[in-house]
């Protein structure tokens, strides 16, 4: 006879796993709904650098590095090529306006000087000659004119002596005519001469002066030949220091080639590179200042060159009051310039957490400084101090300013 076996009442073995993961997934729903999801993270408060946020007067300058350079600097070119012959004067001497460097030579260029005297010499006899022709060709008319003068006087007289012995009828008709006809053809001639007289000199005129001018400008050709003879000698454009000086003996050099500087030490500039952030906003007339030999020296800014090289432009500033003493060409002065007016702001000092965040965010401690929660702020103009907070911060708030690097993405830092 079989025999009924009744179930056991209660929670069997092989339900545990079943109620286990009930459990937890009620506990995940609670946990997505009810919980605190921001991620935090333990750290040691002695890793990390606070400060306080607080209101004060923001300095709109950056911190830069310039170099002394000469306030001008003029280079080197012969103005006509040659060949190295003499080196008057070495690297680092001083000269005067004027004063020989380099002596060059060129023999074409002495052909070319040969070449033009003769021509020269050849244009001014040619002149002297043809003034002499001219001159004989006036005299020669100027004789005919004083013939033809003579001429006329005496056919006159006879015309008038026939003319009277033919009204007296002592003298045929013809006679009489013929005389008149003579020296009508006398006083034609004459007239004839005095206007040849006049083109002639007219023309005489007129080729002397084509002669005298074309000798002129040969003449001018001559002297610039003759200054181009001097341009061989490469000399000093401006009172200074021979820089550099790039060339050897019997080298040859063509015109406008760069082989050297002179430097006008009568004062000095300051060449700094700043980061082509700034471009912006450095501009001519910016002050600027630097300390040395414990007292501090006032500059301007004169020049902001327009190129940016490998993130960095080039600016010239100059004295406006004393020069250090001792000042030499290539020292390096740290220098303060100044971008704008100190104005009032909410500022932060200067720390690491800037090249994690951008400026964008920051963490803020509690008041009891035992955690600090990441907060969105916005930074505005930055020194070599401080930053200058627009957004997010309000004076008194402490800060982390170290870096964030071990920080990952953690929201809230829970300080030990």
């Amino acid at each position: 006879m079989d025999r009924i076996i009744e179930r056991k009442k209660g929670i069997r073995k092989k339900h545990i796993p079943y109620i286990a993961g009930g459990a937890a997934f009620i506990a995940l729903i609670l946990w997505i709904f009810l919980g605190n999801h921001e991620a935090s993270l333990r750290i040691d408060s002695r890793t990390i650098v606070t400060a306080a946020a607080e209101k004060g007067m923001f300095n709109d300058f950056i911190k830069i590095n310039g170099q002394v350079q000469p306030i001008t600097t003029v280079q080197l070119t012969p103005l006509e090529g040659g060949v190295v012959e003499e080196i008057a004067i070495e690297e680092g001497a001083m000269l005067k306006k004027g004063d020989i460097i380099v002596r060059l030579s060129n023999s074409q260029l002495n052909l070319q000087i040969l070449e033009s005297e003769a021509s020269l010499a050849e244009k001014e006899n040619f002149l002297r000659n043809t003034q002499v022709t001219m001159e004989q060709e006036k005299l020669t008319l100027e004789r005919e004119r004083v013939q033809l003068n003579m001429d006329v006087e005496r056919k006159g007289r006879k015309y008038m002596q026939y003319k009277r012995l033919y009204e007296e009828e002592l003298i045929a008709r013809e006679d009489m005519i013929q005389a008149a006809e003579d020296y009508q053809m006398a006083v034609k001639d004459r007239k004839l001469i005095i206007a040849r007289q006049k083109q002639d000199s007219l023309y005489r005129k007129i080729q002397i002066e084509e002669l005298e001018n074309s000798l002129r400008s040969m003449n001018r050709n001559m002297e610039l030949i003759h200054e181009r003879m001097d341009n061989l000698n490469v000399k000093s454009p401006i009172d200074g220091q021979l820089g550099s000086l790039d060339v050897m003996l019997g080298q040859s050099l063509s015109s406008g080639s760069n082989i050297g500087q002179v430097n006008d030490l009568s004062d000095y500039k300051i060449e700094a590179l700043i980061d082509e952030h700034y471009i912006d906003r450095v501009r001519t007339g910016l002050n600027a200042t630097f300390e040395r030999q414990g007292g501090t020296f006032p500059l301007e800014v004169k020049k902001v060159y327009p190129d940016v090289k490998e993130g960095q432009f080039k600016t010239d500033l100059v004295f406006t009051g004393e020069r250090p003493d001792n000042i030499r060409t290539g020292q390096t002065y740290y220098i303060n310039l100044e971008l704008g007016q100190p104005t009032e702001a909410v500022i932060i000092p200067r720390g690491a957490f800037y090249q994690s965040t951008g400026g964008m965010w920051i963490f803020v401690l509690t008041p009891e400084g035992d955690k600090a929660y990441r907060r969105e702020i916005r930074i505005g103009r930055q020194n070599p101090q401080y930053y200058e907070v627009i957004e997010g911060l309000a004076p008194g708030e402490q800060v982390i300013i170290s870096g964030y690097d071990n920080y990952g993405d953690n929201e809230i830092l829970i300080l030990n």
